[in-house]
């Protein structure tokens, strides 16, 4: 008996998922209850998998062996729902793809900072001439990669909701960047959230590593009371480790076994304090993998950065535009606000998270002299820094928030794109959000 696969959601994931378990001779059902995106549905057509749109069909779904659901779509979701209370696995797609492949894993998660360390891992490797693919939250589906390529190793960045889909999954290294308050709509309260996040460790040996952040409070407490086979790998800005990495006097030494990497901090491609760490992660691990110090050192500091995370857009009239719209989450926006060290128009706003703007407060009473609200509901923001900040302008397009940014700003200002919100009451996605910000300044 061929076994049915039922995919929820028709979007990279999903139909990288699709394609793999086709080839795995099952009988394959795509189900979007959105409206799916052209391109996918040529791949799916091309592959003569069947699909349906803005719909889930019970009957077709209920009766599936096995159902792999796209990291967006909430567990409380009726479909997903009825499918646990038959007892129909549900699982992530890097769940299903991990079963057919024997590469080694790189894993990245973590509230902030997690696609740059992962970039920046994967620019290591690749330099350093590993046969290596680039997965999970960016690049293409993990799925389809294990489908149609032949890799040794993968980078795999890794969401809470993807950790939560994955039972059997191992990461040979697992890395935590911080765990701060965001997706707080989705989970249980903090602890729940931050329990999906150190599933990254599930499933480790004593042959595997777990590199993280000793600085992070939430991390540091939670790995004191947690029993953790892996090999632990810290790194801090503040205390030093025999193994791990740490700074001594704007040196960076990053040390595993007998081997040590020294390197100024100024010598790194990325500048500000959340990079060092993301430098340092992406150090730790290529020591683990044994990459010659060279090729550490050549690529922390030629690496070109992450679009749509505090990428330079253009100057205009004296004017500095930034597209920050990866930060989905206060933490993000924090950081962001903290590199910049001119006066600011703060372009803000989205679906919120369960956001609490307080930590905000003080760079904002600093550096922001107004704030473009750019989203359905802007209540909140309004609420937030209606006492700080005399300016704040609602509006409700890219375009629009350009125009405004640009009409309010002096020479030597900067207008930051920096949402601390999701990005789905106006956007497709953050790519979409900062994609259209980055054509609007361009039209000025």
């Amino acid at each position: 008996m061929r076994k049915r696969i039922v995919i929820l959601g028709a979007g990279e994931s999903g139909v990288g998922s699709a394609i793999l378990a086709q080839k795995n001779g099952a009988d394959v059902f795509v189900s979007d209850f959105g409206e799916i995106k052209s391109n996918y549905k040529q791949k799916l057509d091309n592959h003569k998998i069947l699909w349906e749109e803005k719909k889930h069909t019970e009957g077709l779904i209920l009766d599936a062996d096995e159902i792999i659901k796209s990291p967006g779509i909430p567990e409380k979701v009726h479909i997903v729902k009825a499918a646990l209370e038959k007892g129909i696995p549900v699982i992530s797609e890097i769940e299903y793809a991990s079963r057919y492949t024997n590469a080694f894993k790189i894993c990245i998660t973590g509230s902030n900072g997690k696609t740059t360390t992962t970039m920046l891992i994967y620019h290591i490797l690749k330099s350093a001439g590993l046969n290596v693919g680039l997965a999970g939250n960016v690049g293409k589906s993990w799925a389809q990669q294990v489908a149609e390529e032949n890799f040794d190793y993968y980078v795999i960045e890794l969401s809470s909701f993807q950790l939560d889909g994955m039972i059997n999954f191992k990461a040979e290294i697992a890395i935590l960047m911080n765990v701060t308050p965001d997706h707080l709509d989705r989970y249980d309260g903090m602890q729940g959230y931050t329990n999906s996040k150190f599933r990254i460790l599930q499933n480790q040996t004593n042959k595997d590593f777990f590199i993280y952040c000793a600085d992070d409070v939430v991390t540091k407490t939670e790995v004191a009371k947690r029993k953790i086979e892996a090999n632990k790998l810290p790194f801090s800005l503040k205390e030093s480790y025999s193994e791990g990495a740490h700074i001594e006097n704007e040196t960076i030494k990053i040390k595993y076994q007998s081997n040590e990497l020294i390197m100024s901090i100024h010598d790194l491609a990325l500048k500000g304090q959340h990079n060092t760490y993301n430098s340092m992660a992406a150090g730790i691990a290529a020591q683990v993998l044994k990459i010659r110090k060279d090729n550490i050192r050549e690529s922390l500091s030629n690496f070109q950065g992450v679009e749509h995370r505090l990428e330079p857009v253009l100057k205009v009239h004296g004017i500095e535009f930034i597209n920050d719209s990866k930060a989905t989450n206060v933490n993000s926006t924090w950081y962001a606000l903290e590199s910049v060290s001119n006066n600011l128009i703060w372009i803000a706003g989205g679906i919120d998270k369960g956001n609490d703007y307080s930590i905000l407060e003080e760079l904002v009473r600093k550096k922001v002299k107004a704030i473009i609200c750019l989203g359905k509901d802007n209540a909140k923001i309004h609420n937030a820094f209606g006492h700080i900040v005399e300016t704040i302008i609602d509006v409700q397009s890219a375009s629009e928030a350009v125009k405004t940014a640009y009409y309010l700003a002096r020479k030597d200002d900067s207008v930051l794109l920096s949402p601390a919100c999701a990005s789905f009451d106006l956007f497709d996605n953050y790519e979409d959000r900062g994609n259209q910000f980055k054509k609007a300044v361009r039209e000025l």
